[in-house]
């Protein structure tokens, strides 16, 4: 009796990985074993800069707040601080919303801080 290869799945997971490589240059796009590696390291850079994105993300907040914050005399440190002590429950992407957008109302979340 033949052996069974299941031709249908490994047909559907070299098919998965041609799709997924659509729009790339070169054989990466049509030779299945150069699409797989290409499509392998794309995947694991999609993973880290997922949270890559996160980071930077927080990182221009804050140097959205800081900009404001000494717009209007106090730093992002002293800014945070006195926020916390305050309990305003505000977080860094809606004061660097409020910083960039409407500097008026920031001005008044700085003051009810302090």
């Amino acid at each position: 009796m033949p052996r069974a290869k299941n031709r249908v799945a490994a047909r559907a997971r070299r098919k998965r990985i041609m799709d997924m490589a659509k729009g790339y240059w070169g054989r990466r796009k049509n030779v299945y074993t150069v699409a797989k590696n290409a499509v392998e390291k794309a995947l694991t850079y999609q993973y880290r800069d997922r949270r890559a994105r996160k980071r930077m993300f927080r990182r221009l907040w804050i140097l959205r707040i800081n900009a404001a914050a000494r717009l209007n005399g106090t730093t992002y440190s002293q800014l945070m601080g006195s926020l916390r002590k305050a309990d305003v429950q505000l977080n860094r992407k809606v004061l660097a919303d409020l910083a960039m957008h409407d500097p008026a109302a920031f001005a008044a979340v700085v003051k009810h801080g302090s």
